[in-house]
């Protein structure tokens, strides 16, 4: 890196990412001889889809633009974009409070800003706390044995794979069996409650 930085126009000291653009510019020449691959697509010849830009190359496309995917509810638009992309998703509509937050994420916030996405994954959070209590409602919990990899912690060196290996998750371990077990200790907590508060009545 010591190298490269002294080789930049303006002399050594510049650092490798100066504020100013470089004088004198540099030319397609010299940066290509100076960094490994530089300028790889320049010559239309080098692109695969060269072809594909001339003017005249029929696509098979029948259409112009294409046609839009009927909106049957209200889909969440970037603030950026003056209508939705043709095609679009509809697997997992908004509902609930994840669906509110996740509305209120593109209507107020920009792409370009750190509370937009921090307000999606939040809304990731409680979407996903809101499925465990609906599926406890509908009698059809999740089986936190199958289905949180508990025996694979046990049956795939859960532990060994972690410690030593400089892995981040680490970091947040303690709180998985919060999240993932948290729902069920508050739903187990409100139906006992339930259950004692009958019992007082009669």
């Amino acid at each position: 890196m010591a190298s490269i930085i002294e080789e930049r126009p303006g002399g050594p000291g510049r650092g490798a990412y100066p504020a100013e653009k470089p004088t004198p510019r540099e030319s397609s020449e010299s940066l290509r001889a100076r960094i490994p691959g530089w300028g790889a697509d320049l010559d239309p010849a080098d692109r695969p889809s060269f072809p594909r830009e001339q003017p005249g190359i029929e696509t098979g496309a029948h259409w112009t633009t294409p046609e839009d995917q009927p909106e049957t509810y209200p889909r969440e638009r970037s603030i950026e974009h003056a209508f939705l992309t043709p095609v679009f998703g509809t697997a997992q509509p908004p509902k609930g409070v994840s669906g509110v937050i996740r509305r209120y994420s593109y209507a107020r916030h920009s792409e370009a800003k750190f509370a937009h996405w921090a307000l999606l994954i939040l809304a990731d959070r409680v979407d996903s706390i809101e499925s465990q209590f609906t599926s406890i409602l509908q009698l059809r919990p999740d089986n936190p044995i199958t289905e949180t990899g508990i025996l694979s912690e046990v049956r795939r060196h859960g532990l060994s794979s972690r410690y030593g290996r400089n892995r981040t998750d680490v970091k947040h371990l303690w709180l998985d069996p919060i999240l993932i077990g948290g729902p069920y200790i508050l739903a187990g907590w409100a139906v006992l409650r339930v259950v004692r508060g009958k019992r007082r009545r009669r």
